[in-house]
């Protein structure tokens, strides 16, 4: 640390702009404090990430380093978005090529503090014997990791959860009120993403390293709301935990740098105040053929004016093969719009005629949604997205669309009854009035930039005592 009490930071998230995006708030928000930060990625990523502000460029130094090659992964795949999810495994073996580099630069510049993600359980003990501090950053939420279990757990797999139907309720040591569990064709989606990745170092091994090597456990949360998980996760895991806040985006830091808004604008301008649905599912979801049916043919059969960012992934199988039914997109003209390229997803869910948002319950998506109080139609797909779909239909503030319960498969009648029911009918004010409610928690910036504040404090004070 300098003397005037400044930190110097680096920051390195795993290879998905989904982790990327929530480092680089973390990183911004601790730059405005007057803190150096070294952001790491590969290179084509650092290129990808948002354009920083002029104030805060001096502040932020983002360092390309370049993954090593790797059998399997094609050329200039750096990110999860670049190769499809069977693939993700050689990203994995490329990240953990880093280390040499990584080790490098961390003995050059000598960082007060390094903040790192779940997957390079390598780094912690690099660290360590470079007395540098350590910080574990959850981007997501506390119960996601609550419901994981013990960190020690994860490394030695002794979790006692065995068959998949396990995971189907709440394990024990979480609030004996919750319904945080997984439904059975969740389980069964997440063994299948699993299955012939056996060479290489679990995802749990990772988590639970990264965890037990930390001397602070960071978490995209806040205390307000559902606040027993920050306590289960200090109790789990014996380490100090503090919520960094939600980080909401700001609509007017966002840096536009596409013309797209323009066009989408004047079709929103259109509409009548609070009748769009907006339909985001990610930037990393490629729903197969029958899903994109069945929504697509749910949302004709709403009748309700909608806005549909369709935007496959790159690396992404389906993109070629998936197409919308015959004749949707002639019979929804004028009500509904479809938009394949980019979108500026805060600008529209910032716009007054959305009322509702129909998503794939991602955290930043949740967060981007209910900061301006729009309830959630919810169809979670994969990881943590199902047991963020609990926890928000417990708190009233969106609705779950129901599947099939053996396969998980959808149907276009339940998407239209969902549709209608958050965005219009009387059994919906429920959730249209919570979802309002909790904009006054969601989207109070200055209520969550007071988490970043005394998150960077703790690391100014543990700095000093720890390095005397």
């Amino acid at each position: 640390m300098s003397i005037d009490g400044k930190l110097h930071i680096v920051v390195f998230p795993w290879l998905a702009f989904g982790h990327m995006i929530p480092f680089l708030e973390l990183a911004k928000r601790i730059a405005k404090r007057g803190h150096k930060i070294s952001f790491l990625s590969a290179p084509r990523n650092i290129e990808r990430l948002p354009k920083l502000l002029p104030d805060l460029a001096p502040m932020i130094t983002l360092v390309k380093l370049p993954l090593p090659v790797v059998e399997g992964l094609q050329e200039n795949a750096e990110a999860t978005s670049d190769v499809p999810s069977d693939k993700v495994h050689f990203l994995k073996k490329a990240f953990d090529g880093l280390e040499p580099e990584l080790t490098q630069f961390l003995q050059t510049s000598k960082p007060d503090w390094i903040i790192y993600d779940f997957a390079p359980y390598w780094l912690p003990p690099i660290a360590a014997k470079l007395r540098i501090s350590r910080v574990f950053f959850n981007a997501v939420n506390a119960w996601f990791l609550a419901f994981l279990g013990p960190s020690t757990n994860m490394i030695d797999g002794s979790d006692t959860r065995t068959k998949l139907e396990d995971y189907t309720v709440p394990p024990k040591w979480v609030p004996s009120d919750s319904n945080l569990a997984h439904r059975l064709y969740e389980m069964k989606w997440i063994v299948e993403g699993a299955q012939n990745i056996t060479s290489d170092v679990l995802d749990t091994y990772r988590l639970g390293s990264a965890i037990i090597g930390c001397d602070v456990l960071a978490t995209r949360d806040c205390e307000e709301f559902e606040p027993d998980w920050l306590k289960v996760l200090h109790e789990l895991n014996k380490r100090t935990v503090l919520p960094v806040g939600l980080m909401p985006p700001s609509v007017e830091d966002s840096v536009d740098t596409n013309d797209s808004w323009v066009s989408i604008k004047g079709w929103l301008d259109g509409q009548t105040e609070g009748s769009v649905v907006y339909i985001g599912l990610g930037s990393e979801l490629a729903p197969n053929q029958e899903t994109l049916t069945e929504l697509a043919l749910g949302l004709e059969l709403s009748e309700l004016p909608f806005f549909w960012a369709l935007r496959y992934p790159p690396g992404s199988t389906e993109s070629v093969s998936v197409e919308l039914p015959d004749g949707f997109e002639d019979r929804i003209k004028g009500r509904g719009v479809v938009w394949t390229g980019w979108v500026p997803q805060l600008r529209i869910l910032a716009h007054g005629s959305v009322g509702g948002f129909l998503t794939h319950c991602g955290w930043s998506s949740i967060i981007e949604g209910l900061q301006f109080g729009h309830p959630l139609i919810m169809l979670p797909f994969m990881v943590e997205q199902g047991l963020n779909a609990r926890i928000f239909e417990k708190n009233q503030v969106g609705l779950e669309i129901p599947r099939d319960e053996g396969d998980g498969s959808l149907r276009r009648n339940s998407v239209a009854d969902s549709v209608r029911l958050v965005m219009t009918q009387d059994e919906g004010r429920i959730y249209r009035d919570k979802a309002r409610e909790m904009r006054g928690l969601f989207g109070d910036k200055i209520r969550q930039e007071q988490y970043i504040d005394n998150f960077v404090e703790h690391l100014q004070n543990y700095r000093q005592i720890h390095k005397g």
